[in-house]
């Protein structure tokens, strides 16, 4: 039984978020941990709803070993507050909409999933829909290394 239960999520949930459900997967199971977690990845608007995740992002995750092609987009429900340990905004954007959402008992639960590296100057996963292929890179180097992170935090 998982003793953690995580939720990913960005805008539409076909980039960032399911990248960051494979990227955490694929981290967790390489050091052993996979069946401590309960991963799934969801977005805050409804566009993509039931669509793969981006192509370009089932691509860059291939190239790392990483397989994304069996997701399907959804939107954040009301539930997931209640489901969850802990629910990981992308970005402060994504993060804003989730606590609009969340009760104040379920607030707590909200965070940046960049949060565990606080080196960093902006904890945003870039959103790389609207670039190049170097975007999607980008997003998953950030994305591999808050999981690593996380994945310390909660081991």
């Amino acid at each position: 039984m998982p003793s953690h239960r995580l939720l990913f999520v960005c805008l539409g949930n076909i980039c960032r978020s399911p990248m960051a459900e494979g990227v955490f997967g694929h981290v967790a199971a390489e050091a052993g941990r996979g069946e401590y977690f309960h991963i799934e990845s969801a977005g805050t608007g409804s566009w993509h709803v039931g669509n793969p995740p981006d192509r370009r992002a089932i691509a860059a995750a291939a190239r790392r070993g990483i397989d994304l092609s069996g997701q399907r987009a959804r939107r954040v429900q009301t539930q997931d507050f209640e489901k969850f340990d802990f629910i990981l905004a992308m970005d402060a954007s994504n993060q804003a909409d989730l606590l609009d959402l969340a009760s104040e008992v379920h607030a707590p639960k909200v965070q940046l999933f960049l949060h565990n590296l606080p080196n960093l100057e902006n904890q945003d996963v870039p959103d790389p829909y609207y670039g190049g292929e170097e975007g999607f890179e980008e997003a998953l180097n950030l994305i591999e290394r808050g999981s690593r992170a996380l994945l310390a935090r909660l081991t």
